[in-house]
């Protein structure tokens, strides 16, 4: 709603410098708080059911009973208000509940920069220094709490019925449990939904990656309606693989090449690991998975006297990892670089570590919660090439791909 230009000018009709609008004392500041207070008076005449100073037959009994003075916090700084009062004491403002110490808008900001990485001392901080607000972290703690229900309804939802690729994966936190820090792993199934864009399905917190754990996911997954994964992508873990089949027996399960390239630079001394991951990309960038193969018979005969691991382990695993082969180009890129997965475990450790340590599971499953809400919001795109690999896909898992 536009405010008219003769309204404007009457309220800089004495304006001299920024001082005057954005100051202590200035324009914007008495405008917020005129504006809230009659805001208030409106819902309290709306409570009553009759107009301030109204000479008629008032219906009820109940009266104004004056006003009583309240510091709220906003982007301004602390606003002094007069909240208007009944004689009754029922009337709830809405704007401004009666316990509540800041203006609509202003949690927000607090959970934005909570889901940015920011510790509660340092949003503590950040406002006092530009609003000239002092918020304790308690007070940040409260307000970052009130995410606990919107994160159970979310880890809870329906899921679609089929995704055409999921990627699975964890991430490592430290999080203190009995007066002990210890390392936890957090759980993600990453989605591509049938329109190509990135979904995360769920999170969850475990002492360790494990492939029974895992089970107890992908069951859970099945639960809440997932009733079909056409490709899923998964790490090196022994076992996992199995354990996606004995849910989806059908799913075509494709290890991450990025976590096969970095386990097996493991075992590689700095001076040969750019020639050992030129010789691994021929191996997973070649156009046919024969071609592939004579890649790593290549390899093995060039790396096998001085690293005999490498090729040992793409050979025993060379049916989970060679699937991504048989598809086009724009499907492997979306298999085999990983890059959805990549992108948000690497944007999530940058939010992470800020943080030595969470003091509960709770804490580290609502900052990641709302980390992950934050980065999501950027999703709005398909990946590359989508609908040339949705009719693949289409093409290939015949009756799978609902219409």
């Amino acid at each position: 709603m536009a405010i008219r230009k003769e309204i404007l000018q009457e309220l800089l009709k004495d304006y001299k410098g920024p001082e005057d609008l954005l100051g202590e004392n200035g324009i914007l500041k008495e405008l917020t708080k005129d504006l809230v207070e009659t805001a208030l008076g409106a819902e309290l005449t709306e409570h009553l059911g009759y107009q301030k100073h109204e000479k008629n037959d008032k219906p009820g009994e109940n009266r104004r009973n004056g006003t009583s003075g309240k510091t709220v916090r906003s982007d301004d700084g602390p606003i002094e208000i007069d909240v208007p009062r009944d004689r009754d004491g029922t009337f709830e403002p809405r704007l401004i509940g009666k316990h509540q110490r800041e203006m609509p808008g202003f949690s927000d900001k607090i959970l934005s920069m909570y889901a940015r990485g920011m510790t509660n001392r340092e949003i503590a901080g950040h406002l006092k220094e530009l609003y000239g607000t002092e918020v304790s972290p308690q007070f940040i703690t409260t307000v970052t709490d009130g995410v606990a229900e919107h994160l159970e309804a979310w880890r809870n939802r329906d899921l679609e019925s089929v995704y055409p690729i999921v990627f699975f994966d964890a991430i490592v936190l430290k999080i203190r449990e009995n007066g002990h820090v210890g390392k936890r792993s957090m759980h993600l199934a990453l989605a591509i939904n049938l329109e190509g864009r990135k979904e995360l399905l769920g999170l969850w917190i475990a002492e360790n990656e494990g492939a029974k754990y895992w089970l107890s996911i992908i069951s859970e997954l099945k639960n809440r309606g997932l009733e079909d994964i056409l490709i899923a992508a998964v790490d090196g873990l022994t076992g996992f693989p199995e354990a996606i089949r004995s849910v989806y027996p059908a799913t075509d399960v494709q290890l991450c090449i990025v976590h096969a390239v970095r386990a097996s630079l493991k075992f590689v001394s700095y001076k040969d690991r750019k020639a050992v991951a030129a010789g691994l990309k021929r191996i997973y960038t070649a156009p046919t998975e024969e071609a592939a193969l004579l890649e790593l018979e290549a390899f093995c005969k060039t790396w096998d006297g001085s690293y005999p691991m490498i090729g040992k382990s793409w050979k025993s695993r060379w049916t989970e990892l060679a699937p991504f082969l048989e598809y086009p180009p724009e499907i492997r890129k979306a298999i085999y670089t990983t890059n959805a997965i990549e992108s948000l475990n690497y944007n999530l450790r940058r939010v992470t570590k800020n943080r030595l340590s969470f003091p509960t599971a709770e804490a580290a499953m609502k900052l990641v919660f709302m980390a992950t809400q934050h980065i999501s919001a950027r999703w709005t795109m398909p990946i590359q090439r989508w609908s040339q690999a949705l009719n693949y896909l289409a093409i290939k898992f015949e009756g799978r791909v609902p219409v």
